[in-house]
């Protein structure tokens, strides 16, 4: 049985490989704490809170490929304003891209009940 493909929807267009669904609950895990971080530093005013700065998010997968994604979330305003480092390789092409974090963890959250 094939791995299923995993799609991340970009800014301008999208990018489709190979993730096994263990490893996507991992990422949807550190995805998860992340917008976490990113909801600790906003007060319910919307305004951003003076807190002790947040640890980024560095999210590595090897497999086929190698899938790494970064976000610092002390750059963000919001979790809806926040946007990820994303950086897609293997042997034959290298793809190093900026992402909104809300799609990727839209696209995760969907993969993961297509697997299920």
């Amino acid at each position: 049985m094939s791995t299923p493909q995993l799609t991340l929807n970009l800014g301008e267009g999208s990018v489709s490989f190979q993730f096994s669904p263990e490893a996507a609950k991992e990422l949807q895990a550190a995805l998860a704490h992340l917008m976490n971080s990113l909801k600790a530093t906003v007060t319910k005013t919307g305004i951003p809170a003076k807190t002790a700065p947040q640890k980024p998010m560095e999210y590595q997968y090897v497999g086929e490929v190698f899938l790494e994604i970064f976000c610092n979330p002390n750059i963000w305003s919001s979790p809806f304003a926040a946007k990820a480092l994303i950086t897609l390789r293997d042997d034959r092409i290298r793809l190093t891209t900026e992402a909104e974090l809300s799609r990727i963890v839209e696209d995760v959250n969907q993969y993961l009940e297509q697997v299920g």
